[in-house]
């Protein structure tokens, strides 16, 4: 009897890191499941695309090198290159069973439709608060020189 408790803690301590890398595996498929589903991939390359026309629409001086430009958005912004970074991300963010929760609501046709204006609804979000801040870019200006000409430097 007294080899008995010695030898259940033991069996637990080492059985447990086991369990908690097949919970981190089935953890980390749940997370690359969604991503997929979500279409990262293309959501990815669609990013990719639109923010490029947004940095040419608003300095048209770089057109002549969207080439460029959209071949090193595309080596460091790509699926290929993100996906185990984003994977990490969400499954720091939620559990496994939220994961599949989301998963299962991207599967819906109301999911579906999410996912495929995603892009569109970023972009036009991005883009509303760019044009606010211009807007409102005197304002900043006019604070940051205010305070800048009521400092002395030593």
């Amino acid at each position: 009897m007294k080899f008995l408790f010695p030898l259940l803690v033991g069996a637990f301590v080492f059985s447990h890191p086991l369990d908690l890398r097949a919970d981190e595996k089935t953890h980390r498929a749940a997370a690359e499941s969604l991503l997929n589903n979500m279409d990262m991939d293309k959501l990815m390359n669609q990013s990719v695309d639109q923010m490029l026309q947004m940095q040419v629409q608003q300095n048209p001086a770089i057109a002549p090198y969207q080439t460029q430009m959209k071949a090193f958005l595309s080596k460091y912004m790509s699926w290929a290159s993100l996906k185990d970074d984003m994977v990490k991300i969400y499954t720091a963010e939620f559990t496994e069973a939220e994961l599949k929760e989301l998963n299962a609501f991207y599967q819906t046709p109301l999911g579906k439709k999410t996912v495929q204006k995603m892009p569109t609804l970023l972009a036009k979000g991005a883009e509303m608060g760019q044009k606010r801040v211009q807007e409102h870019l005197p304002e900043l200006q006019a604070a940051i020189q205010s305070q800048a000409g009521g400092t002395k430097t030593p």
